[in-house]
């Protein structure tokens, strides 16, 4: 809709993760070396944490496409709780006859899948997104598999990428042996500033356009309001796009990015009071979970490890009052 307006070839700030957009900072570039470094020093286990909407599936889709043809890679995308039998999981991911109701039928067939593999001067690397939704019993039978590999030879390595709470996860007390076979770990953190800056001109440079778009103000509001995590910064980034397309402006002020934010607010605080009205329902926030006085507790049991971004209605007020001077 805004494209030709602005000189774009494409949305520069869509939701999906695509690697074409993938804009490689500091911070992502950290975790792509961990997660390259991982897969080629043949790591038993990597582990890459982020906030949700940090980047971290882009990542794996960069690192997918990066991947040899020596390397067979079974990805699991959509893990959680009740993901049941994991063996089945495994061959599903691998493309393999998982219909086996024996457990000791599936470990050999996953066995002999990876003897095969190996047989063929392949290595196999599991890979599972949102691992922080297994449970500790089967994060223990992913350490119990990684004993197929014998000696010197990695026949398996697996690549754990989730948010946060992975990391509070791992400590449990009885993944002790877990801890000590991961070889990499990196938690990837929301951008500062400066970074949000580069992330907003690249994502724009790479759609099509060289000249900037935001106001160095406008760039500011989008990384309070964002906490700098990337998700959330294209959310407020496309909107703003439509409303500047709509008022027929060359160049997006704080005072665009704050009406932005306004009507976001306001659309989900509508959404929240009608929630509040049906029994049993709970209204959200724009950018996080409601806040009470649970999750806070839970937020410092974690040691305040989570960047959240806590866009309630005092902060939104100030944001407004202190950029809104610019109209």
């Amino acid at each position: 809709m805004y494209e030709t307006f602005y000189g774009l070839t494409e949305k520069p700030f869509s939701l999906l993760p695509d690697p074409g957009f993938l804009v490689l900072g500091e911070k992502h570039t950290a975790a792509y070396t961990a997660l390259e470094y991982g897969l080629h020093s043949q790591a038993g286990f990597t582990v890459v944490t982020g906030e949700v909407g940090s980047g971290k599936t882009t990542l794996i889709r960069h690192l997918l496409n990066q991947i040899h043809d020596d390397i067979t890679v079974g990805l699991v995308s959509s893990s959680h709780q009740e993901m049941g039998e994991l063996l089945q999981w495994l061959l599903f991911a691998f493309s393999l006859d998982y219909r086996e109701t024996q457990k000791v039928g599936l470990y050999d067939l996953f066995t002999k899948f990876l003897i095969d593999q190996y047989a063929n001067n392949k290595r196999t690397v599991l890979i599972i997104d949102e691992a922080q939704n297994l449970q500790p019993e089967v994060l223990e039978e992913l350490r119990l598999l990684s004993n197929i590999n014998a000696d010197k030879h990695q026949v398996l390595q697996i690549i754990l990428v989730g948010q946060p709470q992975l990391r509070s996860l791992l400590k449990h007390r009885d993944l002790l042996q877990f801890q000590q076979r991961i070889s990499v770990d990196y938690h990837l953190q929301g951008l500062n500033e400066e970074e949000t800056r580069f992330y907003i001109y690249q994502r724009l440079r790479i759609a099509g356009r060289s000249q900037p778009l935001f106001t160095r103000n406008a760039i500011n509001l989008i990384y309070q309001a964002s906490g700098g995590i990337p998700r959330v910064i294209n959310t407020i980034c496309d909107t703003s796009l439509v409303y500047g397309f709509a008022d027929q402006r060359s160049q997006l002020n704080s005072a665009l990015v704050a009406k932005v934010l306004r009507d976001k607010h306001a659309a989900v605080a509508h959404h929240a009071d009608e929630s509040e009205q049906r029994p049993g329902a709970q209204g959200t926030y724009p950018f996080n979970q409601q806040p009470t006085a649970a999750s806070g507790q839970q937020a410092d049991a974690k040691g305040k490890e989570r960047r959240v971004t806590n866009f309630n209605r005092e902060s939104a007020k100030l944001l407004f009052k202190k950029y809104n001077n610019e109209k």
